[in-house]
């Protein structure tokens, strides 16, 4: 049997199936027999005991798993929540009762969100699983205990899970839910760990059954032959060999350079990414300095964390990109109102020429510190539609005494018109992620819609080479920051396509490094011809593949 759903990485791995509990059951709706101050007393209690344990959990994990089990420990002491809990009890619930029932509506409401808050009620289902858990006095249902090395199964899986998998026995992520985009995802990228998110029938994997997880073709195959698991372990060694071998600037076999830089969320994970082999920053995202606040952060405050990420980089390209944020990742002091289609809404370039003043001292602060290091600064709007758009924001950061300014090429429009916006931006960077949702119309969040997700598809490498082939003409530079950059096949035709510049999560350089280094650039154009005239995603990869 073979499934398939959306590969995390290059990886691939082969061992037995091991499930993931199922969740707790649903709390009983009978009346409570204790008054409401024991039982509120009782919950309070066991939210407290549960965000410390997520707190400390975090704080052992590091790395992006610390933010992820701290915004999941925030989620547990919300007090929104807290007082419909508190309301709840007062109406004759048990604890269990209301937290299963505030939580599932908070939950509710976040789905109907879609984006980026859609992506949270599964983190949020889990926080209340946790609290009912310590209210019942069980263990709260996590990665099971195994003495061999497994593959693990799961519907989705918790970001208390995923950050702190023993990766001696975790070979590798198989979850029925999720996008490219979950926590799942994420943390499986930063630990280099093969994941197959939205895999349909995932939970029709049983115990025992030994499977290849293959991340770079998106497929589970369950009882391999021999051969494909002894090829499997080949692919495992080499793979091994490529992140062991010396690091070396980016470039095809020809000599042809191909920077290779890093999607960095927070100036803390740019030395690792350094050590990784990273020649300077191609997404710099600013969002960690917004989504927890309750009003814009300054100028002042803005400025002294853009410095210390671009101290790390003296004499090296680092770009950054304006606050993408609005109605998917909604800020009170930005845009709150809610939206029916938020994909579609008020974001990005949008939200913040309607807020202007949290644009302008945004930029304020990046010249500040342009001005205060060595380092190469180019800035980018998120959410750029059009020549007109990329008018305003680039003009606005030249006025602001920014040196390079550009856009990012994520609507469809944006490469339909893109000799006119190269006209007037420094530069263009393609984040695939939203390039391949719009152009498919495909919600990157919905694991329905997964298979659409796939930046291999004929449409979405057509609008690349439109960007590609007007950067060349206006020999301005076209760099990729999404996460199709991470693939190493699919950078080579990226690269054959026009790229000029590839940007990926750290983990990814060395696949993508040694991709590189096996690939002439005539190669790469023949291989990217191929994909090109292909009618399907996975056509495209096979074509590129046998050329």
């Amino acid at each position: 049997m073979e499934l398939h759903g959306v590969g995390v990485g290059r990886g691939v791995a082969v061992g037995p199936v091991r499930r993931m509990p199922d969740p707790l059951p649903e709390p009983s709706d009978a009346e409570r027999e204790q008054d409401a101050g024991a039982e509120l007393a009782a919950v309070t209690y066991a939210i407290e005991q549960v965000a410390a344990e997520l707190t400390a959990k975090g704080e052992r994990a590091g790395g992006e798993a610390k933010d992820v089990l701290e915004a999941a420990a925030m989620m547990a002491k919300d007090p929104t929540l807290a007082d419909d809990v508190r309301s709840r009890i007062e109406q004759g619930r048990t604890g269990e009762r209301a937290v299963f029932e505030a939580f599932a509506a908070f939950q509710d409401m976040l789905t109907a969100m879609g984006g980026y808050m859609a992506e949270r009620a599964t983190d949020l289902g889990d926080v209340a699983q946790r609290i009912i858990a310590a209210l019942r006095g069980v263990p709260a249902p996590g990665v099971p205990e195994s003495d061999e090395p497994f593959i693990l199964v799961a519907r989705d899986l918790a970001p208390a899970d995923t950050a702190l998998l023993d990766l001696e026995k975790v070979l590798a992520l198989v979850t029925r839910d999720g996008g490219p985009t979950s926590h799942t995802a994420i943390l499986a990228r930063s630990k280099s760990i093969p994941a197959i998110v939205g895999v349909t029938d995932a939970l029709n994997l049983a115990d025992g059954t030994v499977v290849v997880a293959d991340a770079a073709t998106g497929s589970v195959v369950s009882d391999p032959s021999q051969e494909v698991v002894a090829e499997v372990r080949q692919r495992i060694e080499q793979r091994k060999a490529a992140a062991a071998a010396p690091v070396t600037d980016g470039a095809l076999a020809d000599g042809t350079e191909v920077p290779l830089l890093a999607n960095l969320g927070s100036p803390k994970e740019a030395a690792a990414a350094l050590e990784l082999g990273a020649e300077g920053v191609g997404l710099f995202r600013t969002e960690f300095l917004f989504l927890d606040a309750q009003t814009a952060p300054t100028v002042e405050q803005q400025t002294e964390q853009y410095t210390a990420l671009l101290q790390h980089f003296p004499g090296k390209k680092v770009v950054v990109r304006a606050l993408d944020a609005g109605a998917d990742k909604p800020l009170s002091f930005l845009n709150d109102a809610e939206e029916e289609n938020p994909a579609l809404g008020l974001r990005g370039l949008r939200a913040l020429r309607a807020t202007e003043q949290i644009l302008r001292d945004q930029l304020t602060a990046l010249k500040n510190a342009q001005d205060a290091t060595d380092a190469d600064l180019w800035v980018m709007a998120p959410m750029v539609a059009d020549a007109e758009e990329t008018e305003y924001f680039v003009s606005l950061g030249k006025e602001l005494g920014l040196t390079t300014v550009g856009v990012m090429a994520e609507v469809p429009s944006l490469a339909v018109l893109a000799d006119q916006v190269l006209a007037t931006a420094d530069f263009v960077s393609i984040g695939t992620n939203d390039l391949t949702q719009y152009t498919l119309a495909a919600d990157r969040m919905l694991g329905s819609v997964a298979s659409y997700q796939d930046p291999w598809h004929p449409a979405v490498l057509r609008l690349v080479k439109m960007l590609g082939d007007a950067g060349a003409a206006a020999g301005k530079a076209v760099g990729i920051c999404g996460e199709a950059a991470a693939d190493p096949q699919l950078a080579v035709v990226l690269v054959g396509l026009g790229a000029t510049t590839l940007s990926m999560t750290p983990a990814a350089l060395a696949d993508v490094r040694a991709e590189l280094a096996a690939t002439t650039l005539e190669q790469a154009r023949a291989k990217a011809d191929a994909a090109l005239a292909a009618t399907t995603a996975s056509e495209a990869r096979k074509a590129a593949h046998g050329a």
